[in-house]
């Protein structure tokens, strides 16, 4: 699990110079969403309420998210992506897809399912959170 961390690290980095793992895995969920408190995201990954605050801040000044006040209640700002964001957050996803069918190319069918399969069950006793 290690290995698969530190890779996961390292491609993203390759992916996009300015696109941490952290920060491609924040704008994947603030896409999923639609939108999202930066209370939210700390929450849903488990994270430090300071860890998120800089990252949002970076990805604020790197202009792939804007703040944008609830409709529903104005003292409220939501984080959503830009169209910046989008594009970029569209770009590696398409890299790292790309890399994922390089490295399984040469898999058998069989061991792909089977891998897959291992995968749902591992996201699925995660419980929901990023964290695990």
């Amino acid at each position: 699990m290690t290995i698969f961390a530190r890779r996961a690290r390292a491609s993203a980095g390759r992916m996009h110079p300015e696109l941490s793992l952290v920060s491609y895995t924040l704008l994947g969920h603030l896409e999923e969403q639609g939108g999202c408190r930066a209370t939210d995201l700390a929450a849903h990954y488990a994270l430090d309420k300071s860890t998120v605050s800089r990252q949002v801040a970076a990805l604020e000044r790197a202009a792939l998210i804007e703040r944008r006040l609830d409709p529903e209640d104005h003292r409220v700002q939501v984080l959503h992506l830009t169209e910046a964001g989008r594009e970029i957050l569209a770009q590696v996803t398409r890299s790292r897809r790309a890399a994922f069918r390089a490295r399984l190319a040469g898999w058998p069918e069989e061991d792909l399912v089977r891998f897959a399969a291992y995968l749902e069950r591992y996201n699925a006793h995660a419980g929901g959170s990023g964290a695990e």
